[in-house]
């Protein structure tokens, strides 16, 4: 399979387009976005300041509340890096914040979450094989584990036991 790398994160307009989601939960309207749309509350790792980046869910496994979100980006995004060096984050999604730790999956389990997320979100991953250059559709397992390990690397937001809340952030019940 060909395909071309991901591209550069965005610019100009389309950054700020894709910056809009932040805005409405700044304005407290995020559980507009659902459980699609996750807001991470993170530390810039060269400033140490507070960072705000929405991205999508691509999987939530509802037993252990664990959240699953990929760099579209590649592993080089500004939000991905930093979540790496600060992995203790408070996330919103719909009217819930929760502290959680954010990790890096194994490329085998982000394989099938990518699976699974095509085929539920079939329009959606349509868009993501277009916007990033990689054949997400037509790709089999293993070339999916490939993109999860070198390209798209997946997270997993788990509730953290411990973990650094913001105010008013609450556990799941």
């Amino acid at each position: 399979m060909t395909s071309k790398p991901v591209v550069t994160s965005p610019r100009g307009p389309l950054r700020w387009a894709l910056r809009l989601p932040v805005g409405l939960y700044r304005l407290r309207l995020g559980w507009l976005l659902g459980e699609r749309f996750v807001l991470l509350r993170h530390v810039g790792r060269k400033t140490g300041q507070s960072r705000q980046t929405v991205v999508e869910v691509i999987g939530h496994d509802r037993a252990s509340d664990t959240y699953y979100i990929v760099s579209g980006w590649g592993p080089k995004a500004d939000w991905y890096q930093n979540l790496l060096a600060t992995p203790h984050i408070t996330i919103q999604v719909g009217r819930r914040t929760l502290a959680v730790l954010a990790e890096r999956v194994p490329a085998e389990e982000g394989a099938r979450i990518f699976l699974d997320y095509r085929q539920k979100h079939a329009f959606a991953a349509r868009e993501l094989s277009r916007a990033l250059g990689l054949d997400f559709i037509g790709a089999s397992p293993q070339e999916l584990e490939a993109f999860a390990h070198e390209r798209l690397p997946v997270l997993a937001l788990r509730p953290a036991a411990g973990g650094p809340a913001s105010p008013g952030a609450r556990r799941p019940s």
